[in-house]
């Protein structure tokens, strides 16, 4: 991670994977959403737009952190500090993604499903402080994915034109699997390409539910 520092890249964005755990259904759904949200932060990186980056892989020079006073600015808020950190002082001038497989750090995941879920309603509620543009962007984004799978779904029962509906929803899967497959090969997650449509109806069915039992109570923080 060191080697990519220079005078002007002082925060560098790193690929924080999780243990693998063999014949665990939540190991993999676990894994798949790190790489998606991996995905998500170094594309927005890549074409100037950093917004986030995982405290498991990041690093950043201290006058960085000194300029920004620190976390000072989220002392308030109970979790996600080195997230907002990035999210308000990373800009497309002094931040870099580094994806060389030496690099990439191993954490012990969550073998609990109602742990993570917690755990993820924790992450999701960080979401809320980002910048405007950040949040207008993510909102599409995950809302694209929701829309479109309610949208196949209902025209397919309905019978309504299915034959077109089949042929975008592969069509999606195929572009899907190139990006994705890319992606699964660079970060060392193969194994969940083959569940992929699963996966990411799976997680897109708890995403939304944990967004809107967020809008109804509070997440617990750690204490």
């Amino acid at each position: 991670m060191s080697s990519y520092f220079n005078e002007t890249k002082t925060i560098i964005l790193g690929y924080g994977s999780y243990k693998k755990i063999k014949k665990s259904i939540l190991n993999k759904l676990i894994r798949f959403e790190t790489l998606l949200t991996a995905i998500h932060y170094f594309s927005f990186a890549t074409v100037g737009l950093p917004y986030m980056g995982v405290g498991r892989n990041l690093a950043y020079k201290k006058t960085e952190f000194f300029n920004a006073n620190g976390f000072m600015n989220h002392m308030s808020i109970r979790s996600g500090d080195d997230d907002l950190f990035v999210n308000q002082v990373a800009t497309s001038k002094n931040t870099t993604i580094c994806i060389s497989k030496d690099s990439f750090t191993e954490s012990i995941p969550e073998t609990h499903f109602k742990n993570w879920i917690n755990q993820k309603r924790r992450h999701i509620s960080t979401a809320k402080h980002y910048k405007v543009i950040h949040k207008i962007l993510l909102a599409v984004l995950y809302s694209s994915q929701l829309f479109f799978w309610v949208l196949a779904t209902t025209l397919l029962i309905a019978l309504f034109k299915w034959q077109i509906v089949v042929c975008l929803v592969f069509l999606r899967l195929f572009i899907q699997y190139l990006i994705i497959g890319f992606s699964t090969k660079k970060l060392g997650e193969k194994d969940v390409l083959y569940v992929l449509p699963l996966l990411e109806i799976f997680l897109i069915i708890i995403q939304l539910t944990i967004f809107i039992n967020n809008l109804i109570s509070k997440p617990n923080h750690w204490k």
